[in-house]
Parts: C-alpha cells; structure tokens; sequence
C-alpha cells in the first residue's frame, strides 16, 4: 500500500474510532449518524482537492469502499426476512382475517393517493423550472451508467401493465425472497401475508396449536429484529463511507450543471412534505407535533438513504410517540419500504418522464400522456426496493412503459445520491402518515400516546 493511501486510510479509521467512542458514550443513534455525514462530506471533499485524478484518490477511495459497500451489501441482506417477518407479524397480531382487509386497503389506499398527488407535483416542478433532458452533457460516467440501466432494464422493460401486476404474484417464494426477480419484494409481501392469514386460520381451528405458532413468530421477529439493530448501529460509518466516496469522486462542475434539477426536486418534496401534513389535519392530527415527534425518524432516513433500514425506528415512532396500533405500524412500515413510495418512485420517475419525453418528439403537456404518466407512476411504485437504487428500478419501469429511452436516466448520476437522501425521508414519513390516518380513520388511534411528551429515539426497538 503506498505511504499516502495508508496515511489517508489510518485518518479514516481514526475518525471511525471517534464516532464509535461517541456513540458508546451514549450518544443517540441519529445525532452519530448526522455527525458522521458531515464528517464523510468534508474528508471526501479533502480528499477531492488533494489528490484528484490520482492513484492515490482511487486506492484510498477502495479502502473506503469496504466499509461503505460492506453496509450497503449489509442492508441487501435484512430486506427480505426483515419484510418476510414484519408482514407476518402485522397480520398475525389481528384478531381476525377481516380487520386485515380494512387496514391493508386503508395503508395502500393512502399510500397509492399520496403516491399519485406526489407525480403531479413532479410534472409541476419539471414544467415550472423548464427542465428538459435535451442538450445534456453525457460524459463517461453517465454512458456507463444508461448501459447499466439498460441492462437491468431487460427483465421489465417488455412488460404490459396487466403482466406487470401478474409478475408480483409469488410462484416460487423461496427464489423471491433471494431477490432473483425485480418484483421479487411485494411478491414476498404477498407471501407473508398468505403465510399470516394461515397463521391465523390455525388458530381458530386449534387455540393452543395457534398460539405457539404465533408465539414462535413472535420469536423469529424477534431475532430478526436484533439482526437488523446489529446492522443499523453500523449506519454512521457506512454513511461516512458513503459520503467519503461520493464527494471524493464527484465532478462539482457536473453538480452545478444539473444544480436547477437538484432545486426543483427538493422543492417538490417539500410540497409533498406540505401534502401529508394536510392530509394528517384532515385526519385530526396536528402536524406539527407529528412532525416533531417522528424528525428523528426523518433525519436516520435521510442520512442512510434507506427505507429498508429505518423499518425498526419507523414502527417504534408511530407505536411509541404517534399511538397507532402495533398491527398498523407494521403494515404502514413494511408495505411503505416496499410500495407507493412518494419520492422514489412518485416524485423522481414523473419528472425524469417529463425531462425525457419531449427528445423523442412527444408533447409532455398532453392530456393523453400525463394521464398515462401518473397512472403508470402509481402502479409502478409496487415492489420497490427501500435501498438505495430503488427509484431507478421505479424510473427504469415507467420509461420502458411508456416507450422513453431509459439510458436518458444515466444523466442524472452525478447528483443521484444528494437527491436521494431526500427521497428517502419523503418516503418514510409517507409511511408513517399512512398508518396515522388509517389508524385515525379506523378508531384505533390512541390520543394520549400522541399527546405525551416523548424521549428521543435512540436504538430501535422491536415493536
């Protein structure tokens, strides 16, 4: 290892040091995990100005990659048991198979709606900045990246809206829940909730064969549960990792380019942000004591940039400090990570559809095609993964869908991870104002929960 890339990974390390002395001292979850961002920031950003174009910079940023790439490919692996078991304990915590039919139509009905209004703010916010694709700059990174998508592309891109729905159906659910298929995550959404009504189909035959069986459940969930706390307690080294390697990397000349894209998306996601607030008073919850309560929900969200991973905090926010009903929580949680993401895939395919459409001659202000556009935003927002890159797999559907070149969505790479962050917040409070208003409007919201003062979240907790 050359003396400079040893000197650059042993400041690493120190800093790595530092945080986890910090966090062992007590410090709580979200706090180490910002501090770690801005610490990821500002050595990627020395490490840009010392040694860019060098040797050193792509030695140093390898080493850096270990722990960063390590926890995402750690966030990979807890998505799948982590759904499998949230789903199935959702359901086998209702007293019977008809309470699950209200509260999963009123999850995904808000979720579907909220999915819906979030692609018309983004056609908004495309038009009202003048946004187009056309006379982008496609450099080398951004020709590797539209290969990329092309070539993931290639599992959905030739499908029908009715195949796309059939594809969600598991047929082999042990190949699902090893992610072989991009719809691979509601098909094992569809299985644990069979899995669960099941659960629960034994119990009203047998009482005592179905209370072990639920209890037995209830000790899977939580063993996965303390998996999952094991990997979120990582989250602030990967983070700085993470942050080290996009900054070190990243063309400032490329961000300032594509700087009008960065303002309009964060616009619209304040607006969406505006949204469920007045769906939240419609419902008869003050917002902004909602908002205080979940902001540190809102702020891991944002840091990690994974919806999977916020699944924990998101069920222990809403039980805890907003009072929904456990069996709601986990719904909203779960069905939120995974389905009718607002940001991800409401906001971002919308408007990269609207900056596309118009270089192949289509005109993005036709009723025909904005009608389209929103409807196939919204049934595309199924099955998305709630890791990082889950909003390309959504962009990578509704282009091919609507017959847009999809490689035109490679533009884009230089500022993905700064919008993402946003992204991922929106689309975790989507799901916690989903299982507000549901438990609102089902009767089953405890008042005074949401009325108590609350502690700060720290760990998660397996709710």
């Amino acid at each position: 290892m050359p003396w400079w890339v040893a000197i650059n990974v042993l400041i690493f390390a120190l800093a790595i040091a530092l945080l986890a002395r910090w966090q062992r001292r007590g410090a709580s979850l979200s706090r180490v995990v910002l501090v770690g961002l801005i610490v990821g920031v500002l050595l990627g950003a020395a490490l840009q100005g010392l040694y860019a174009g060098t040797d050193t910079l792509t030695g140093t940023i390898d080493w850096v990659n270990l722990v960063g790439g390590g926890y995402v490919q750690l966030l990979k692996m807890i998505i799948m048991p982590l759904v499998l078991v949230t789903i199935l304990s959702a359901v086998t915590r209702l007293h019977d198979a008809s309470s699950l039919g209200k509260i999963s139509v009123g999850v995904l009905a808000m979720l579907m709606i909220t999915t819906a209004i979030s692609a018309i703010i983004g056609i908004g916010m495309t038009q009202l900045f003048g946004l187009s694709a056309e006379g982008l700059v496609q450099g080398a990174r951004e020709l590797e990246r539209g290969q990329d998508i092309i070539e993931r592309s290639a599992q959905v891109a030739d499908l029908t809206v009715p195949q796309l729905l059939l594809s969600f159906i598991p047929s082999n659910p042990f190949q699902d829940l090893a992610g072989a298929r991009p719809t691979s995550i509601i098909s094992v959404v569809i299985f644990a909730t069979f899995l669960g009504m099941a659960a629960l189909g034994i119990k009203r035959e047998n009482a005592a064969l179905g209370d072990r069986l639920i209890d037995g459940i209830d000790v899977v969930q939580k063993w996965i549960m303390r998996l999952v706390r094991m990997v979120i307690r990582l989250t602030p080294y990967g983070v700085m990792a993470l942050m080290t390697k996009v900054v070190a990397t990243s063309d400032i000349g490329d961000i300032l380019g594509l700087l009008g894209f960065v303002v309009a998306s964060y616009i619209g996601l304040g607006l969406i942000l505006v949204m469920h607030a007045l769906f939240l008073s419609g419902a008869g919850v003050n917002p902004l004591r909602y908002f205080q309560k979940v902001w540190p929900v809102l702020t891991f969200a944002f840091t990690s940039r994974s919806s999977a991973a916020t699944i924990p905090l998101n069920i222990e926010a809403q039980v805890d400090r907003i009072g929904v009903p456990p069996a709601i929580a986990n719904f909203a949680a779960s069905f939120g990570a995974t389905i009718g993401q607002n940001g991800c895939a409401g906001l971002y395919p919308a408007m990269l559809a609207m900056m596309i459409a118009p270089t192949v001659g289509i005109d993005p202000l036709s009723l025909e095609f904005l009608a389209t556009l929103v409807l196939v935003v919204t049934l595309a927002s199924f099955g998305i993964a709630g890791v990082g890159g889950g909003a390309t797999f959504a962009a990578i559907i509704v282009l091919s869908t609507l017959d847009l070149p999809i490689a035109l969505a490679g533009l884009l790479i230089s500022i993905e991870p700064l919008i993402d962050m946003g992204r991922t917040a929106i689309n975790v409070n989507g799901s916690m104002t989903a299982g507000t208003v549901t438990s609102r409007l089902l009767g089953q919201h405890d008042g005074a929960i949401f009325a108590a003062e609350s502690d700060e979240l720290g760990t998660p907790k397996a709710a």
